[in-house]
């Protein structure tokens, strides 16, 4: 048993690989407001226009978005009949539509997984959709500027798959998805999250500048942004992203941005923080801008038709480490026998 520890620990190191680059002035989350509202015990989404927060709590028998002033008071309450399976992320297109991701799936057994969007007049329409390679679980949605979804896998080590719709949304559907590429989100030392390390690998939310030219993703206990040049949402994903820590959120998984770049950020649990991170899409900006072309569209953290970042090569050795480690166990066992 020893030797098997050992090499479970040894294949671990192997894994975990290097984290992407912080930027080296990344100011640290600072409190907005605390959210005491007992309806939002699972907050899960998160859209702001500057002035209003709009939330998504998890789970829930109708569709919501809450409405909250910037001290997180409730205002009011946008709702649908329509019953979601298990909402996980919020998102808001350029008309004022709010898109709810019902994409959660723990136990991989839905069918089809779907988008609920959601006029400021409480309407709800259905968008039904389907993987092309199985069950996955999802948390994560980014619509980018043309008013295309983004689908962002939650899968253990950081070896996150990206899906879009082939064509236009249908309603009820479904509209079959497409991989379009993959993220390899590597350990971090962050504090915070439910999983320990794991959870700082594993996606947990999303969120889109309201010009589209900045998107995030986020972990249990950081977020890594992107620029996006020309709209090209699936190229950006490429990129090596700017890093920014999210320590000691219980279990973060909301994130958005401010319409001057601020990166805000929450958790599940009542009289837990909302906190933001100033200037936060201006560090992506800058940080693609010192890239240049010489990245030739490709990046240690994302990837397409290709390893993905993640360290195949790395996992085989690891495996071979294993494997001969308890060979040798399994010899020694005998020779003392």
């Amino acid at each position: 048993m020893r030797g098997i520890v050992a090499a479970a620990v040894v294949l671990g190191t192997f894994v975990g690989g290097a984290a992407p680059a912080m930027a080296q002035d990344v100011p640290a989350p600072q409190p907005v407001c605390k959210n005491g509202d007992s309806r939002l015990s699972e907050l899960s989404g998160l859209v702001s226009d500057g002035e209003r927060l709009y939330a998504l709590n998890d789970g829930g028998t109708k569709t919501q978005v809450f409405v909250l002033d910037r001290d997180c008071k409730v205002q009011k309450v946008i709702s649908a009949a329509t019953d979601p399976y298990d909402p996980e992320d919020l998102a808001r297109t350029a008309d004022g539509t709010f898109w709810l991701s019902d994409t959660g799936d723990n136990r991989k057994r839905r069918d089809t997984v779907a988008l609920i969007s959601l006029t400021p007049q409480g309407k709800a329409t259905l968008h039904r959709l389907t993987y092309p390679d199985g069950q996955h679980d999802v948390e994560a949605l980014i619509m980018d500027r043309s008013g295309t979804p983004y689908l962002i896998t939650k899968d253990l080590f950081g070896d996150s798959k990206v899906y879009r719709p082939t064509g236009p949304l249908a309603s009820p559907g479904p509209t079959p998805l497409e991989n379009v590429g993959s993220l390899q989100i590597k350990e971090t030392s962050t504090p915070g999250g439910p999983a320990g390390s794991i959870g700082s690998m594993t996606v947990t939310g999303a969120a889109s500048t309201a010009d589209g030219s900045v998107v995030a993703l986020r972990t249990y206990t950081d977020a890594y942004l992107y620029a996006v040049t020309d709209g090209d949402l699936k190229g950006a994903l490429q990129r090596e992203p700017v890093r920014v820590p999210l320590p000691n959120e219980k279990q973060g998984e909301a994130l958005a941005f401010d319409p001057d770049g601020t990166l805000l950020s929450g958790g599940e649990g009542v009289g837990e923080q909302i906190r933001a991170v100033k200037g936060a899409a201006a560090l992506a900006v800058d940080a693609a801008k010192a890239e240049g072309s010489t990245s030739g569209g490709t990046s240690a953290a994302a990837g397409e038709g290709r390893d993905s970042g993640f360290p195949y090569v790395q996992v085989g050795i690891a495996a071979i480490v294993v494997i001969g480690g308890l060979l040798l166990v399994g010899r020694l066992r005998k020779r003392r026998a």
